[in-house]
C-alpha cells in the first residue's frame, strides 16, 4: 500500500524556496507516496522586507503551464496535482475570494502567517508583549480570516504561531486557549471546510506537528471529517517528513479516512 499523499509542498515557485518541482515529484516516487499536490506561496498584503516591494506573490500563469508540463511527464509514475496556499487576511478579502475565477487548481489551502498584518516570525515582534496574548491574538485573526475570507479548502497549520516564540523556556499548553481554538474548529466545520496535518513542526523543534494533536483530536469529536497531511517542505529531501506519525496520528484521532483534493472538491482515501 502507498504511503499517504503530501498535499503541502512548496518548491521555486515560492519566494522561501529553490526546490526543483522535478525534484520534489522524484522525492515522493522514491517514497512510495501515492500522491503530491504543490502548493505554492500567495500572500497579498503581506509586509515587504529586505526591500523588496513584491512578497509571497505567485507568478500564477507561469506557475500553472510549468507544474502541468511536469505533471504530464511523471503522469504514470505518480498523481501530480495543483494548489496554493494562499495567505488570508481581511484586507486582500476580495482578491483572496476572486483567485483563480477560471477554476483551474485543484487545491487551496488557507493560512494565517500574519497576526493582524505582523509577520511573528521575527523575534523583533514579540519584543515587550506577553505570550499568551499574542497567541490569543492570532487566534482571534484566523476567526477574522474565516468570516471574511471563503474560497479555499483546508485551513492550513492552525497553531502556526507557536513555532516562532522566542522563549525557548515557554510551555505552550492548549488548554489555555481551548475556547477559541474550538470557535476556529466550529467555524472552520460549519463553513464546510477542513484542517490539515502538517509535519513541519515535527523538523521545528516543537516535537509535535501542526496543529497538534490535541487540536486534531477535538476536530473530530466536533464533526470534522475533512483532514489533509501535508509536509510544508521547501527542500525534497523533505517530502514525506513526518508521515508516520501523521498516520498513527490520524487512527488515534478516529479518523478512517484522509483527503486529497481534485478540482477543488474532497476525495476521501482508506488508511
Amino acid at each position: 500500500m502507498n504511503r499517504p499523499a503530501d498535499f503541502h509542498t512548496h518548491s521555486l515557485f515560492s519566494s522561501d524556496s529553490d526546490a526543483k518541482p522535478e525534484e520534489n515529484i522524484k522525492a515522493a516516487i522514491n517514497l512510495g507516496l501515492s500522491s503530491i499536490c504543490f502548493t505554492e506561496h500567495n500572500d497579498f498584503d503581506f509586509p515587504p522586507e529586505d526591500n523588496k516591494d513584491v512578497l509571497f506573490q505567485l507568478d500564477f500563469d507561469n506557475y500553472i503551464s510549468s507544474i502541468a508540463s511536469i505533471k504530464e511527464l511523471y503522469s504514470e509514475q505518480i498523481p501530480v496535482y495543483i494548489g496554493v496556499e494562499q495567505g488570508l487576511c481581511r484586507s486582500a478579502a476580495d482578491r483572496i475570494n476572486d483567485y483563480d475565477k477560471n477554476h483551474i487548481l485543484d487545491f487551496i489551502i488557507g493560512s494565517s502567517h500574519l497576526v493582524y498584518g505582523n509577520d511573528p516570525y521575527y523575534p523583533k515582534f514579540w519584543e515587550g508583549r506577553n505570550i499568551d496574548e499574542v497567541i490569543y491574538a492570532y487566534y482571534e485573526s484566523i476567526l477574522d480570516n474565516l468570516d471574511t475570507c471563503n474560497n479555499f479548502d483546508i485551513y492550513g497549520h492552525i497553531d502556526y504561531i507557536i513555532r516562532y516564540i522566542p522563549d525557548k523556556s515557554y510551555e505552550y499548553n492548549y488548554k489555555n486557549f481551548s475556547d477559541i481554538i474550538d470557535e476556529v474548529l466550529k467555524k472552520i466545520i460549519y463553513n464546510g471546510k477542513g484542517i490539515e496535518i502538517n509535519t513541519a513542526g515535527l523538523r521545528y523543534g516543537l516535537n509535535a506537528t501542526n496543529p497538534s494533536a490535541e487540536i486534531v483530536l477535538r476536530y473530530r469529536e466536533l464533526g470534522g471529517e475533512i483532514i489533509t497531511i501535508g509536509s510544508d517542505a521547501h527542500y525534497s529531501r523533505d517530502i514525506g517528513s513526518g508521515f508516520d506519525i501523521a498516520y498513527d496520528m490520524l487512527k488515534s484521532c478516529n479518523f478512517k479516512y484522509y483527503n486529497i483534493f481534485r478540482k477543488r472538491k474532497p476525495e476521501f482515501i482508506q488508511l
